[in-house]
């Protein structure tokens, strides 16, 4: 019989392969160049999110704690001497009954340059919020709360980033909320936010996950459309049976049924027939490919016991998904490889795959037995066999344990965020240049 885990979410960090791949054995050589550190003062503190260019070409984000008081902040870093950024501080979130704080998740922008983002607690019923930053005139920037989660029916606990539409619609997860499943918290949802009249958004619950023993439960990710306005993602848990405390996790698909309701598929459920080797509980959105492929990451499992995937979703025959674990990670014990991924992955413009592990290569003072995670690049070869390229090892002086994934330029320079680490301990903005 297989045992039973109990997940810890990646945000809690309270700071503190498949047999077909291949594992280069060295360290990568990149050097990780500090665009920012943080926990100055006033500053933010632990950065969970990724960062975004805006239109201006600056890198936008938040972190989930710090700030004027305490309870994070959304920032900007804008080019400075010596290939440093200067950070400037929007917003500070306060815990006030109306505001919302700990942002774990990164930010959107639209056409007009306005940011928006979710907060994990915060407002009236200190369950979530959604916000929007809008930039004045006097170079300030003024939040509006869109929508405030109550819990229950509504949903509670927004972790992930959001996505928009071309009207203008945003979509995203809630982990906990929707029925009094799932421990009594909730087993989230999945909702939409259509913008009104006066500046008033309005929320739609796209779909409930169920305490059913069939669905999956608690998304922890943010959404994927394809081309047709479908949406994709995944939960950390589901289905529960004898063999899992919790579940191993789902993805799922959401189709629009024409009448303002939409209908789940369970594309694949971790773990079939108790077989981990393709992964267990992911905490990552997910990526399509030219052909319709779906790429993500577990945060653990996989071949040999290993600490996490990254797999590949095909679609078959008669609607049903082949999954492939395209690398597992610490099959070998040791971590060097990276371990414990939980962002998604990217495509670069030749194919390959990019993302980061939250853990792995050797342990020291900065982030201790875990190691402080890496930046890997995966390639495809001959008969879509991938090899793994260790890009950076995070040594905790310029950042460790990455939670968030990358964002490249138009010249293939990749920026991110280490959580924990750096000059003040308290996280990174780094650029890596390949």
């Amino acid at each position: 019989m297989r045992r039973m885990k109990s997940v810890v979410l990646p945000f809690a960090l309270i700071v503190l392969v498949s047999l077909l791949s291949a594992v280069v054995p060295s360290y990568g050589g990149t050097k990780a160049h500090v665009l920012h550190n943080f926990g100055g003062k006033k500053d933010g503190h632990w950065p969970y999110g990724p960062v975004i260019f805006g239109r201006d070409g600056n890198l936008y984000g938040t972190t989930s704690s710090g700030g004027a008081f305490g309870y994070g902040a959304v920032f900007e870093l804008t080019p400075g001497p010596r290939g440093q950024r200067q950070e400037k501080v929007l917003h500070n979130f306060q815990n006030n009954g109306k505001d919302g704080y700990w942002p774990c998740a990164g930010l959107i922008s639209d056409a007009a340059g306005n940011l928006y983002g979710t907060t994990a607690s915060g407002g009236r019923s200190d369950q979530g919020t959604v916000f929007e930053l809008t930039p004045q005139d006097d170079n300030t920037w003024k939040e509006t709360i869109l929508h405030d989660f109550a819990g229950g029916a509504d949903g509670a606990k927004p972790y992930a980033s959001l996505i928009l539409d071309a009207s203008g619609n945003l979509y995203g997860t809630a982990y906990q909320g929707g029925n009094s499943g799932c421990r009594a918290i909730g087993c989230g949802i999945v909702f939409q936010l259509t913008p009104g009249p006066h500046g008033k958004w309005t929320e739609t619950i796209l779909y409930t996950f169920q305490d059913d023993g069939v669905d999956g439960h608690n998304p922890y990710a943010g959404l994927t459309f394809d081309s047709l306005g479908n949406l994709y993602g995944t939960t950390v848990y589901g289905p529960i049976s004898q063999y899992f405390y919790d579940g191993p996790g789902a993805v799922f698909e959401l189709t629009p049924s024409g009448n303002g309701q939409w209908t789940e598929t369970l594309l694949f459920t971790f773990c079939p027939a108790n077989d981990c080797s393709g992964g267990e509980n992911p905490y990552s959105n997910l990526t399509f490919d030219s052909e319709g492929n779906l790429y993500g990451t577990t945060q653990y499992e996989g071949a040999n016991y290993g600490h996490g995937t990254v797999f590949e979703l095909s679609p078959g025959k008669n609607g049903q998904w082949i999954e492939k674990a395209l690398y597992t990670f610490c099959v070998s014990g040791n971590c060097q490889d990276g371990s414990y991924p939980v962002a998604g992955v990217m495509f670069d413009a030749h194919g390959n795959l990019w993302g980061t592990t939250s853990g792995g290569t050797t342990s020291n003072a900065y982030c201790g037995g875990p190691g402080c995670g890496i930046v890997f690049k995966l390639v495809r070869g001959k008969d879509r066999i991938w090899t793994e390229r260790i890009v950076h090892s995070f040594r905790g002086d310029e950042g460790g344990i990455p939670y968030a994934g990358l964002v490249s330029d138009s010249s293939g320079n990749l920026y991110g965020t280490a959580t924990s680490g750096g000059a003040y301990g308290d996280g990174t903005v780094f650029e890596i240049k390949p």
